[in-house]
């Protein structure tokens, strides 16, 4: 099993920026695909990024792309989710989701984070 443990959220106003860090446990990190994903109140949880054991991206959604950069370090555990140029459409909780397959923007993700809140002003 694959605990993961999310921080970096926060409140900004439109055009700054975010790091999101999601810290996972487990000698096997390095072989699982991690992936972020996002949901809005009254709206279904969508994918926004995901990379897997061997440093391949999944493509990132429509909405994020240029904007969005998903990285990892396995010396550290961890994956992040480096969010610049935030617009009010990118308030939402974020997810971070970890996999033994190559799941890519599938959701149905083995193993969740939390959530972290990113609230996005006008």
């Amino acid at each position: 099993q694959v605990q993961l443990v999310e921080s970096g959220g926060g409140l900004v106003q439109a055009g700054g920026s975010l790091r999101l860090s999601c810290a996972a446990s487990g000698r096997t990190f390095s072989s699982y695909t991690m992936a972020w994903f996002r949901q809005a109140p009254g709206k279904e949880r969508e994918f926004v990024a995901g990379i897997r054991w061997s440093g391949i991206i999944t493509p990132y959604a429509d909405s994020v792309k240029g904007r969005f950069t998903i990285s990892r370090d396995n010396a550290k555990n961890t994956v992040y989710l480096q969010m610049n140029s935030l617009k009010p459409e990118d308030t939402a909780v974020y997810y971070c989701a970890a996999d033994q397959r190559l799941l890519g923007a599938n959701k149905n993700y083995d193993y969740w984070g939390q959530g972290t809140q990113v609230t996005v002003s006008s």
